[in-house]
């Protein structure tokens, strides 16, 4: 398992947590580590030369950045949790579908 596929694992967990009635120093946490995972998995669709995931990734770092805070206010905060951990699951899954399939397409 890759270091991106385990990010996007532990930040979909980290998000789904969010529902739950938390202090708010976990989610500020919670940002930051989302800030730095994005920021990491976008840099790695750069080298892949995946620019929609790229641009995808640097939105959601910049979407959780830390230092200046974005008031959607926590019932919409919870909506984008969910579809944010709903969509990297989707994408661990989309990205290792696109995998086992390459090798298939040699013959």
């Amino acid at each position: 398992m890759t270091i991106t596929k385990l990010i996007k694992i532990a930040l979909a967990i980290l998000f789904f947590l969010c529902l739950l009635n938390m202090p708010y120093g976990y989610y500020q946490l919670v940002r930051f580590l989302a800030f730095i995972g994005f920021g990491y998995i976008a840099y790695q669709a750069n080298q892949e030369n995946n620019n929609t995931a790229k641009i995808i990734y640097a939105a959601l770092a910049l979407l959780f950045q830390p230092f200046v805070k974005i008031a959607l206010g926590r019932e919409l905060w919870n909506i984008v949790d969910v579809l944010v951990a709903i969509g990297l699951l989707i994408s661990i899954f989309q990205k290792r579908k696109t995998t086992m399939e390459k090798p298939n397409s040699r013959k």
